[in-house]
This record gives C-alpha cells, sequence and structure tokens, in this order.
C-alpha cells in the first residue's frame, strides 16, 4: 500500500490537523482523520496520487474559520495560500486540491471536477447512520441552543430528509463503494419514524 510522504504527513499533524479542535463538535479532528482514511483508501484503489488525496481531505474543512456557509470556498483559498505545500505539489497539483476541496460540498449543483473532488465527497460522506443522526442532534445543540428538545428533533428529521432522504440532495460518486449500503440503511431508519425517534432519544 501507497504511504504518505512523512514530512507532510508531520507538517499536517502539527499545523493542519488542530484547527478542527475549535470547530463544532461534528467537525473536529476525528471528523477530519475519518475523511483522511476514506479518501486514502479510494485513492489506493482507483490509483491516484495518495499525498494529494491526503493533503485535501487535510484541508477539506479548514475553512469552517470563516464560518458554514461558504468554508469551502475559504478552504480552497487555505490550500493556495499555503507555501508550505509547495515543497511537495506543483502549482497545477495545488489548483487542482482547492478546486477538490471546493467541490466537496454535498449541497454543490455541480459534480466534482476531478477524481480528487469526487474522492474527498465520497469520503466525507462516509455513511453510518448512528454517526450521523449523532453528529445532526451535535450540531443542533452546537448552533441552536435554545431550542427545546422536541424543536431539536423536528430540525434533525427536516435536516436528514433533507440531505439523505430518498430524495435528498446528497450524491454518491461511487456507486460500489461501501457507503451505497450504508445510505440505504439510514434511509430506512428515516423512513421508521419509531426507529428514528428511538435513535434520536438515544443521542441526545
Amino acid at each position: 500500500m501507497s504511504t504518505v510522504n512523512p514530512e507532510l504527513q508531520a507538517y499536517v499533524e502539527a499545523e493542519i490537523l488542530p484547527r478542527y479542535d475549535a470547530f463544532d463538535k461534528a467537525h473536529q479532528r476525528g471528523h477530519a482523520e475519518m475523511v483522511i482514511r476514506q479518501s486514502l483508501q479510494l485513492a489506493e484503489r482507483l490509483g491516484v496520487d495518495v499525498n494529494m488525496a491526503y493533503a485535501i481531505a487535510a484541508y477539506h474543512d479548514t475553512g469552517l474559520t470563516e464560518g458554514r456557509e461558504l468554508h469551502h470556498k475559504v478552504s480552497a483559498q487555505i490550500i493556495r495560500n499555503d507555501k508550505r505545500l509547495r515543497q511537495w505539489f506543483t502549482e497545477e497539483q495545488i489548483e487542482v486540491m482547492a478546486n477538490a476541496s471546493e467541490d466537496h460540498r454535498a449541497s454543490n449543483e455541480q459534480p466534482p471536477r476531478t477524481i480528487y473532488g469526487r474522492i474527498v465527497a465520497e469520503a466525507d460522506r462516509f455513511i453510518d447512520p448512528e454517526d450521523i443522526i449523532r453528529r445532526t442532534v451535535q450540531f443542533g445543540h452546537d448552533h441552536y441552543p435554545t431550542l427545546s428538545r422536541e424543536e431539536h428533533y423536528e430540525r434533525m428529521v427536516q435536516h436528514l430528509h433533507e440531505k439523505y432522504g430518498r430524495n435528498g440532495y446528497l450524491r454518491l460518486w461511487f456507486p460500489d463503494s461501501p457507503n451505497a449500503q450504508r445510505l440505504e440503511e439510514l434511509r430506512c431508519i428515516i423512513d421508521d419514524e419509531e426507529q428514528l425517534r428511538k435513535w434520536f432519544d438515544i443521542c441526545y
């Protein structure tokens, strides 16, 4: 299995991943590390540059420093502006990486421009029903602390239907990935109000 350049990895672990510690609970370091793991697995399977896939995954949410709405664009600029990356990548590679980071957001109407964009987008959508429900509840606590328990439930249900439901906006880019089966499992929970309420009560 291909390995990431150790100098790049050391830089990312010292300077980039710690930035996630300041973000909301659904986007902290554990999330970034999960996206890195998933990206490297996909990159290895597809035979593309693992160093690029690693860096894109590490930087993909760093733009949350400027808020959620434009975080994908800010993350792309952080990649473009990071002079240290030029130790390991060409200007052309850096632009591909920035575009991939910008394209990772699930609500983007256009598909990712490159294979690297599809990799990080797919990795960012690691579908684990329990984890997604828990992160949705955590996001609600962090961003809407004045909501009542029932209002948190209603917000969670609305978000899950809008993003992950059968008519939701989330798209998977590798139909043979493990995400496809897990997304169907999540949709079955979303469709079952009694089961969904049970999961909410556990995570709340």
